[in-house]
Formats: C-alpha cells, sequence, structure tokens
C-alpha cells in the first residue's frame, strides 16, 4: 500500500444519486473526494471536488485515476459491468476496493475471483459495503455472536416506499439472473413465484406480508458464516413502486438530498432452540449508503482491517462497535 497521508479517496459513479452522497460523506469527514466519471458527459465543473474522466474499458486512464488513492469506492452500476476492471485498477494501483452492489453475482464474482491477487497486493476488496449486502452481514454477524454456526439466518426488510434512482432501473434491466439463497447448506435459487410469509416487524411497521427476494447480503452472510439456511425476504408495498414504470426517482425532504423513505431490517438468527434478532430502523436506503462505506474506507486506511484480500463487512470489521459507529444514522436493537 502506498503512503495514506493525502487522504484522497477515489468515487467512481460520483455523479450518479448514491456517488454524490458519498462525496458529501467524504468532505463531511474531512476526506478528499476524488469524484471518477466513465465520460465526460456524465460530470460538471463544480470546483467542490476534483473531477477525473476514466472510462470502463480504457486500463490506462482508470490507473490514471486511481493512482493517487488510497481507497476506490465504486458507486457506477451495474456492477456486473464495473466491478471487475475497477477491482483490477486498484490492484494494479495498490488502492483498497469498496462498491455498493446489490446484485448477487457481481459480488459472488468479486469475493470468488480476486481473493488471492487482492491478499498478494497487500489490499482489501469488498464489495456490497451498502443497504443491501453490508448492513444485513453486519447485523447478521453481530447477532450470531460466539456461535459458530447457526442452522438459520433470516433477513427480512420492510420499505414504506421505494422510488428507485436511473441506476435501479438500469441495473434491473440488467441483471436477469435467478436470485438465490441457500438451503440445507447449499445455494438453493429462489422458486418462481416466491414464497411469501407474514413477519412481524417493529413498529412502525408491526406485521406484514413478506416475499422472498435476496440481494446481496446472501452472498456476503455466506461468505464468512455458516448457517444451514439463509433467506431474504422484503415487504409487498416497495415491490409494487418498483415494478411501476411511472414511479418516481427520489425525491429530496430536506437540505441534505435524502428522501423520507423510512426502512426497518430485521435479522433472526436461529440455533437449536436459541433464537437472536438484531434490527436497525433509519432512513433513506440510498443515503443511509454512503456513512456506511465511508466507516468502511476509514477504517481500511486507519489499518482496522482484520485481513487483506477478499472479505464481507462482518469478516473485516468488529460488528457491534461497526454499527454502534453508525448511530447517528441508526436504532439498532438487540434482543
Amino acid at each position: 500500500m502506498r503512503d495514506v497521508a493525502s487522504r484522497r479517496v477515489g468515487v467512481y459513479g460520483a455523479t450518479g444519486h448514491t456517488g454524490r452522497f458519498v462525496v458529501n460523506e467524504l468532505r463531511r469527514r474531512g476526506w478528499v473526494p476524488v469524484r471518477i466519471a466513465r465520460s465526460p458527459r456524465r460530470h460538471d465543473l463544480s470546483p467542490e471536488a476534483e473531477v477525473r474522466v476514466a472510462a470502463i474499458d480504457d486500463d490506462s486512464a482508470l490507473d490514471r485515476a486511481l493512482s493517487d488513492v488510497s481507497v476506490i469506492i465504486n458507486c457506477a452500476g451495474p456492477f456486473l459491468d464495473t466491478a471487475d476492471a475497477i477491482v483490477r485498477a486498484a490492484l494494479r494501483t495498490g488502492a483498497h476496493y469498496l462498491d455498493v452492489t446489490a446484485e448477487q453475482l457481481a459480488a459472488k464474482a468479486t469475493l470468488e475471483q480476486f481473493a488471492n491477487a487482492a491478499a498478494a497486493a497487500g489490499v482489501v476488496v469488498a464489495p456490497a459495503f451498502a443497504f443491501y449486502g453490508g448492513l444485513a452481514d453486519l447485523l447478521a454477524t453481530a447477532a450470531m455472536g460466539e456461535w459458530r454456526s447457526a442452522d438459520e439466518i433470516t433477513v427480512a426488510v420492510a420499505l414504506d416506499s421505494w422510488w428507485p434512482t436511473h441506476g435501479t432501473r438500469l441495473t434491473g434491466k440488467r441483471n436477469t439472473a435467478r436470485r438465490f439463497g441457500v438451503a440445507d447448506g447449499a445455494t438453493a435459487f429462489v422458486p418462481d413465484p416466491p414464497p411469501r410469509r407474514s413477519w412481524a416487524f417493529p413498529e412502525p411497521f408491526d406485521t406484514q406480508e413478506v416475499i422472498e427476494l435476496p440481494f446481496s447480503e446472501i452472498v456476503t452472510i455466506a461468505s464468512h458464516l455458516r448457517a444451514r439456511d439463509i433467506h431474504s425476504y422484503i415487504n409487498l408495498a416497495p415491490i409494487a413502486d418498483i415494478r411501476n414504470p411511472d414511479t418516481p426517482t427520489p425525491r429530496a425532504a430536506d437540505e441534505s438530498g435524502r428522501s423520507a423513505q423510512t426502512f426497518v431490517m430485521d435479522v433472526v438468527v436461529k440455533n437449536g432452540n436459541e433464537e437472536r434478532r438484531a434490527t436497525a430502523r433509519g432512513r433513506d436506503i440510498y443515503a443511509f449508503t454512503a456513512p456506511l462505506v465511508v466507516e468502511a474506507a476509514t477504517r481500511l486506511v486507519d489499518g482496522q482491517a482484520r485481513r487483506t484480500g477478499t472479505a464481507a463487512p462482518g469478516a473485516l470489521f468488529d460488528a457491534r462497535d461497526f454499527l454502534a459507529s453508525l448511530a447517528h444514522e441508526l436504532v439498532v436493537t438487540f434482543r
């Protein structure tokens, strides 16, 4: 790793919806954000942060863009199209890599394909450090505690609405692979139609019907926690929103740009007759991703990661301590 005294963090896809939140969070925490756009048309000339242009298929431009950053945060989906090239550039330039993918196949490929190369380069490559993927993994790891294995890990998400970004729409069209969970210790595709069940969420949602709809949290959790079954569900209201082509993009509800969307993520870990639950409440799944991934970048540069190579959030950091650091963004309870 290079000398990281400059405190420069690259953000690929910095002019997108989530990317702008990440840039602002970096600036708020005293980092120097380096905005990286895929093409000249994708950025403005705002003096608030440096802008570099690097097409995803231009290795030389990517290397120049990452040449002096300590961490690169990839916010540019679909990650099936961007992750591979940016991870390779990070390995060539000695930068840690983080992304915010919810795509199962992208997260799985990143964890599996770059394990040896990242360890050899002495860097961390960690996909899915976001609401989907990262938060569920941290909650599951914290709930698991000292247990070496579990019978079941179940993630249940409740959103009061889901106003998808343009990037979410593009990713949905690109990511047509069948979704999967874990059943009897092996990867298991979600049946068609997906199973439904009732879930007793805490306030403000209470009991809701949910449908099995796994995202990258299945990949992150299964990569380091031993559980016979891992499944993920979401309530029905946001699914109706995202399937409606007329649902608008997120609307700012305050000067920070956050929407009024609220969420609850409920993670239950069962082992025999014992059950443990970790629950997080917050606001705006896109905006929340920024403090989550920037906290990870900060800890990487400060040398707090438990290992190099590829890893899920709960394998890299103390899960309870990490969640506690987000107390200004989340209300987390354990039962």
